[in-house]
C-alpha cells in the first residue's frame, strides 16, 4: 500500500450518518496514512445510525462554516437518510462539494450521499450510482446510473451501500494514490 501521509481528506457528516459509511473509509484512510478531518454543523459529537437505531458518536474537527477547500486533497460523503438530506440543505455544504468537484478533486460519494452531488448541480453527464431510492434523482439531475458496487467517472467516485465500503474504500485510497504521484 501506498504511502498518503501527504494527503488531506475532508469528510462531511451530521446527526443521521450511516455508521459504517463514516466508521470504515475514516479508519482505511487512516491507516494508509492520510490525514482526515470531519467537519459538521457544529462542534458537538454527532450520533450515526445502524440498521435505523442509534449508532455510535463522533466528535467533529471542525465545522462547516471553517471549512477551506484549497486544503484538501478529496472529500468523502458517508450516507445515511438523515444526513445528507440535512447537510444538502446547508448551502455552504453545497458550496463545498461544487468546489471540490470544480478544482478537479476526488469526491466520493456513498449510498444516500449522491444527494448532495445532485444538490450542488454536479453530476449531469456524469456516471454514478446510489442507493437504489436515489437512482431516479441522479438520472434526473442528468447522470448515467449504474448499478455496481463502485462507479468512478474521473474524481467522482459513488457506491451503492455499506456492502460495498470495500470497494469504495479502494477506489478513494486508489485515487489518492494517483493524485499524490503525479503532484
Amino acid at each position: 500500500m501506498a504511502d498518503l501521509s501527504q494527503a488531506r481528506v475532508l469528510m462531511l457528516a451530521t446527526d443521521g450518518f450511516e455508521q459504517s459509511e463514516l466508521f470504515e473509509p475514516r479508519k482505511a484512510l487512516l491507516d494508509a496514512g492520510a490525514h482526515v478531518t470531519l467537519a459538521s454543523l457544529k462542534l458537538d459529537p454527532i450520533t450515526g445510525e445502524k440498521g435505523g437505531e442509534k449508532g455510535e458518536s463522533i466528535t467533529p474537527d471542525t465545522t462547516i462554516e471553517q471549512v477551506e477547500t484549497q486544503g484538501y486533497d478529496a472529500l468523502v460523503l458517508p450516507g445515511g437518510v438523515a444526513n445528507p438530506d440535512k447537510l444538502r440543505m446547508n448551502k455552504r455544504v453545497v458550496e463545498i462539494v461544487r468546489e471540490f468537484v470544480e478544482a478537479d478533486k476526488i469526491v466520493a460519494a456513498i449510498c444516500h450521499a449522491p444527494w448532495l452531488l445532485i444538490e450542488a448541480d454536479v453530476v449531469d453527464g456524469r456516471r454514478a450510482t446510489s442507493w437504489p431510492s436515489l437512482r431516479t434523482d441522479l438520472a434526473n439531475a442528468g447522470a448515467s446510473v449504474l448499478d455496481e458496487p463502485v462507479v468512478v467517472d474521473g474524481k467522482l467516485i459513488t457506491s451503492r451501500k455499506p456492502d460495498d465500503i470495500p470497494a469504495f474504500n479502494r477506489a478513494v485510497i486508489e485515487g489518492l494514490e494517483e493524485l499524490l504521484v503525479t503532484a
